[in-house]
């Protein structure tokens, strides 16, 4: 049995914990500052709880001695010192982060580690990149790579088309920070929630636009083989319209702490929701013109008698089948490891990896076009 540490107690990190635990092959230890969010997850043989400042670096390293991996699914502010303190006690080290200044922060510490690193291990980025590079790995030459991910209610009621069902701290970071894209072969920067488009999936109406962090390292490692490559994320249509009014007519992108409370208090979590990913690459093979797509409808549903939301599924089997290639000796076991890097046939065989195949509507919905 491995010892293995997941730093934040929230709906993802509790996730994380239980799906770990419920194997039997893992040992979990969840650590967190809220003694009050500690208190909901349900401790076992397999599974136990502690209260630690995550900040105090002397305390975490000593939690981490002796372990086999630490995840962390906690805000991206606190990023860096996890990473640091996994460096220390010569553990894996496996994150969700989104942020694109605390994955080169890891990238840096990863490069005199003696164990593996492995950012963005979640949805977005995370098993989207593995997609991508898999589609990609299967043409000549590729011109375009296009990343759409999307968490969505499934019922929307209010003016903003959302619901919580993730970090606010990660929805605000990714509307407000520049984002990754490579235009006409250029690896450059683009704003957020700009190059808005509309398409539709089973008769329904979407708004897709760029938002920070979701191609990962992806730009690095396709900049010079594609013209085009670039992540949007998936909202009802209004969506972007209403938050470019908040973050700019509002100047509230100045002031997270009001936009987080308001956001907050006015938008009610939901666990009915929807994750949808389509990624479309497009290119030559064989001197033809050819369109590749997958894609793919998650929906909530119940895992080992808890009601588990899509996203907490989707981000929680990803890191979870990380480790678990991790630990099955199917990943290097020091150094960066980027997600592309990951196949992704061995991760949809992974017993985590069934939460994505377990969706009919990639066989429904993904396809090939040819030109």
């Amino acid at each position: 049995m491995k010892h293995v540490v997941v730093i934040g107690s929230g709906k993802i990190g509790s996730t994380i914990a239980h799906l770990l635990a419920d194997t039997g092959n893992y040992h979990v230890a969840v650590l967190d500052h809220s003694a009050e969010q500690l208190a909901q997850i349900e401790t076992g043989p397999t599974l136990s709880t502690a209260k630690l400042d995550i900040t105090d670096e002397t305390a975490l390293t000593a939690q981490l001695y002796g372990k086999f991996a630490v995840l962390s699914a906690v805000p991206f502010q606190l990023t860096a010192a996890i990473a640091t303190a996994a460096a220390k006690a010569s553990v894996h080290y496996l994150d969700l982060t989104e942020d694109v200044e605390s994955t080169r922060e890891v990238q840096r510490i990863a490069k005199v580690a003696k164990t593996a690193f492995i950012p963005q291990c979640g949805l977005a980025p995370g098993f989207i990149s593995i997609v991508a590079r898999d589609l990609a790995s299967k043409f000549d030459s590729v011109d375009s790579v296009r990343l759409r991910v999307g968490a969505l209610p499934q019922f929307p009621s209010n003016a903003l088309n959302y619901n919580l069902t993730w970090s606010i701290d990660g929805v605000i970071n990714e509307y407000i920070q520049p984002c990754e894209a490579v235009v006409n072969g250029e690896h450059v920067e683009v704003p957020a929630l700009e190059e808005r488009e509309e398409f539709s999936i089973d008769g329904v109406l979407y708004e897709a636009f760029n938002t920070s962090g979701g191609l990962g390292t992806l730009c690095e490692t396709l900049k010079d083989k594609v013209n085009t490559l670039n992540y949007r994320t998936i909202r009802y249509p209004g969506h972007a319209a209403f938050m470019k009014a908040l973050l700019h007519d509002l100047g509230l992108r100045n002031r997270r702490d009001v936009l987080k409370d308001i956001l907050e208090h006015a938008l009610p979590t939901t666990i009915q929701d929807v994750v949808i990913i389509f990624v479309t690459v497009s290119g030559r093979r064989s001197g033809r013109l050819i369109q590749q797509t997958y894609a793919n409808k998650i929906y909530s549903t119940e895992i080992a008698g808890r009601l588990t939301s899509a996203i907490q599924i989707t981000t929680a089997s990803s890191i979870c089948a990380v480790l678990d290639l991790l630990a099955d000796g199917n990943l290097p076991a020091q150094g960066l490891i980027r997600q592309e890097e990951i196949r992704l046939d061995a991760f949809l065989e992974n017993r985590f990896g069934v939460y994505y195949r377990r969706a009919e509507a990639t066989k429904r919905l993904g396809g090939m076009v040819v030109g």
